[in-house]
């Protein structure tokens, strides 16, 4: 179990305050919305459907083994897996909106926390070495504050579907009540994303979305946007 310190680690980083850019992002939602594909009854079966099958697969996935290599001080493993992860994201806008929330979190947890690989990985993203993909940066973060790697997860997960919840507030599909009500319905599918991630080899990183992936790729091209995913 974690102790205070390790959980309010956690919870500091998975808070919807914190500056990683999580804010700027609807994970997809908002091309949904656009296509008049999810209505405010969706938003949650759509959310359960990401977590499961896309956001598990693939983020949840290599922050586990990330998070796994960074205790065991591999930076090069924990970079092999950023550059795979990276590499899996099939839309350019995917791929960019998780690099600048990665370069965010990576720059300020290496600020406040004192840590040798962490350092080191975050030298690593400012040369432009590896990407620095969100979930990784966290991984290396999460790692150097003796965060475990199920907490980790969870935390991640949770960070997520709180930052989509919050996209769907602006969105004006669900209210601010509504919006509880689908996070709690949410937390056993955050749990069974959690334990597969734990369980899935790397080889085996990667989701199966391909309407999100539609989504994300009209979402690249619409005229107006509020968010930058």
């Amino acid at each position: 179990m974690a102790n205070v310190r390790q959980l309010l680690t956690s919870l500091q980083f998975a808070d919807s305050a914190f500056p990683s850019g999580f804010y700027t992002m609807s994970h997809g939602l908002e091309g949904y919305s656009q296509a008049r594909l999810v209505s405010r009854d969706g938003v949650q079966p759509l959310l359960a459907g990401l977590l499961l099958h896309s956001v598990g697969p693939s983020d949840a996935t290599a922050l586990a083994a990330a998070h796994r290599a960074a205790g065991d001080g591999d930076v090069e493993l924990v970079q092999e897996i950023d550059q795979r992860l990276f590499a899996s994201k099939l839309n350019a806008e995917m791929r960019t909106a998780s690099v600048r929330s990665g370069h965010q979190l990576i720059d300020l947890g290496a600020e406040l926390t004192d840590h040798a690989l962490l350092a080191e990985y975050a030298g690593r993203v400012r040369l432009h070495s590896t990407p620095g993909c969100q979930p990784v940066a966290a991984a290396v973060v999460y790692a150097a504050n003796g965060v475990s790697t199920r907490d980790s997860v969870a935390s991640d997960l949770f960070a997520f579907s709180a930052s989509f919840v919050g996209a769907a507030l602006r969105l004006r599909l669900t209210d601010h009540r509504q919006a509880q009500a689908v996070l709690l319905e949410t937390a056993g599918v955050i749990e069974q994303a959690t334990e597969a991630a734990l369980e899935r080899d790397l080889a085996d990183l990667g989701g199966c979305a391909p309407m999100a992936d539609i989504m994300s790729a009209r979402h690249e091209r619409a005229e107006a946007r509020l968010f930058a995913s």
